[in-house]
């Protein structure tokens, strides 16, 4: 990744080429690619040096809408590269002699100018001078991960040039992540109609005992408690003193002939 740190001279204007790539570039590229990468604090790459290049050679040859790729050339010899997608930035690397040269900034500088409408990118965590390199461009950071979603396995910071019109950029990506959550919630809604046939229809059973519980072996040191009694009445005007307390009769339940008292059930939580 490029640096504007510890730059040597600055390419002058009328040295600095930049142009679209073609698929006899992507050597080049690769070669550009592999130096960045080893001089950078980057991970270590997973993929082999000819994996790199014969990667490298596919993208060249996309001409997929916002597929592109740019050389910058110094003196006709290629020194760094951007290459993008709809909305992306994928790549953007100088050769290490050439950093802080004013390279780096010229190919960010057209990448902006290709995608007014703002775009994102992602740079390792560990990557300070890169990450320092975009701020002092504009660029703002969006958020942070654990690495979990890339190759290496390394944290990451997700960047973002929020183009000429950076509220109506940042909703866009709102309404992204609103899509989403929309198809997540429809595969959840989906599971859930494919788990209601395997319900039984038919309600359990309850017990036939009269105090239902609902797990007998922890119940049975809970006995059901009596259902509280009737309100007491007093059997004559109550003219209580502290001496003499008030005298009520018991409860006509408790007494009834008609049949034994009713019983309830206290679930335990």
């Amino acid at each position: 990744m490029p640096t504007d740190e510890a730059a040597p001279a600055p390419v002058a204007e009328s040295e600095l080429v930049l142009r679209p790539a073609d698929e006899d570039d992507a050597d080049a590229l690769a070669l550009i690619h592999l130096l960045a990468r080893r001089a950078a604090p980057m991970p270590d790459p997973v993929h082999s040096d000819d994996d790199v290049r014969r990667w490298l050679r596919e993208r060249v040859a996309d001409h997929a809408p916002g597929a592109e790729t740019w050389v910058a050339e110094v003196e006709g010899v290629p020194v760094g590269y951007a290459r993008t997608t709809a909305g992306w930035l994928d790549d953007l690397y100088v050769q290490p002699a050439h950093q802080g040269t004013g390279v780096g900034a010229a190919l960010l500088d057209l990448v902006t100018a290709r995608q007014p409408e703002g775009f994102c990118l992602w740079v390792f965590e560990s990557n300070r001078p890169a990450r320092e390199f975009y701020a002092r461009h504009g660029l703002v950071e969006l958020e942070r991960t654990d690495g979990s979603a890339n190759e290496e396995g390394e944290p990451d910071v997700r960047l973002a040039w929020p183009g000429e019109d950076p509220v109506a950029f940042l909703r866009g990506l709102v309404d992204e992540v609103d899509a989403q959550l929309g198809d997540l919630l429809a595969r959840r809604a989906a599971l859930t109609r494919a788990i209601q046939p395997l319900k039984s229809s038919t309600p359990p059973a309850r017990p036939t005992h009269s105090c239902p519980l609902d797990d007998p072996r922890r119940d049975a040191a809970r006995p059901c408690r009596q259902g509280p009694p009737p309100p007491r009445t007093p059997s004559s005007t109550c003219t209580s003193t502290p001496s003499t307390p008030c005298s009520t009769a018991p409860p006509a339940s408790a007494t009834s002939p008609s049949g034994p008292p009713t019983w309830a059930c206290r679930r335990w939580r």
